[in-house]
């Protein structure tokens, strides 16, 4: 079998915990900012891990080496 290529999108977006989670950026903190409540900007600041159903999708076909 050949070597699986990385997506090169999803390995500047995407990690890979020490434990397999995967963990992204938060999507809306890059612009139009006033429009969002101050909890919101809060609340979505630094990182977040994915969920469960999307994981394994990122994993096995973005990432298939980790």
């Amino acid at each position: 079998m050949p070597k699986l290529k990385t997506k090169s999108g999803a390995k500047k977006r995407f990690k890979i915990t020490a434990s397999g989670l995967v963990k992204s950026g938060v999507a809306g903190k890059r612009h139009r900012l006033i429009s969002h409540n101050s909890k919101y900007i809060r609340q979505n600041r630094g990182t977040k891990v994915l969920s469960k159903s999307d994981a394994p999708k990122i994993k096995a076909y973005m990432l298939p080496y980790g």
